[in-house]
């Protein structure tokens, strides 16, 4: 379970990183972080901020004050 209460639905592969399924993803809710939108996407969150300050991120971002938020459908349009 999440800190939050929302079980994960993801599993691990055999190199021990998460494998996040389409349920997973959907169970985020309507948006997550940056950080977690990269890990869906297979990359670091390092990475994934440079992507969006570069505005290259391959998911639509949102900047709410100085917060930057990812829409879980983008992610899955993303996704296929």
């Amino acid at each position: 379970m999440r800190p939050d209460g929302i079980a994960a639905r993801s599993r691990r592969a055999a190199n021990g990183r998460r494998v996040w399924t389409v349920e997973a993803v959907r169970a985020l809710g309507t948006v997550t972080d940056v950080p977690t939108a990269g890990q869906i996407l297979g990359m670091g969150r390092t990475k994934a901020y440079q992507l969006v300050r570069s505005d290259s991120f391959p998911v639509p971002i949102l900047k709410i004050g100085r917060c930057y938020v990812v829409p879980v459908q983008g992610l899955l349009k993303t996704l296929g």
